[in-house]
């Protein structure tokens, strides 16, 4: 198995609360910043999704918090689409200080909605195969 798709980011002081570690609710951004990364990368941005009459849905997120993060570490973000049988999927990420330190696990349930019929579409991994130039990045 290949190494799953991943970007690097510097904390910014502005994403820390006030005990000095990084904000509860930055890490969604974190793991989104890593999941649009992943769909540039595959060849798939706003303006394709809109044109191809669907947007990706968030239906479930889960955290696992690990270690802190403090502003100035450098962490990278690692991002995994695991699909299954029907309308939704999984996107495994981690979130390790570059120094191998696991801060968090983040699981999330996805979909991707049909934007006329505001309805989830029957199969996204075929959906997303079509649209993407590069397929293999969502294990494809």
């Amino acid at each position: 198995m290949s190494e799953p798709f991943s970007v690097r980011i510097t904390v910014r002081g502005y994403e820390t609360d006030t005990q000095g570690h990084v904000n509860q609710s930055v890490y969604i951004n974190y793991a989104e910043h890593a999941r649009w990364s992943l769909l540039r990368a595959a060849g798939i941005g706003q303006a394709g999704l809109v044109g191809g009459g669907v947007g990706p849905v968030a239906l479930e997120t889960t955290i696992r918090y690990r270690r802190e993060l403090l502003a100035g570490d450098e962490i990278v973000v690692t991002c995994s689409f695991l699909w299954g049988e029907g309308k939704t999927f999984r996107i495994e990420q981690t979130v390790t200080k570059t120094d191998g330190t696991l801060a968090a696990e983040i699981t999330a349930i996805g979909g991707l909605m049909d934007l006329t019929a505001r309805k989830l579409v029957p199969d996204p991994r075929e959906r997303f195969r079509k649209l993407a130039s590069d397929p293999a990045l969502f294990g494809l």
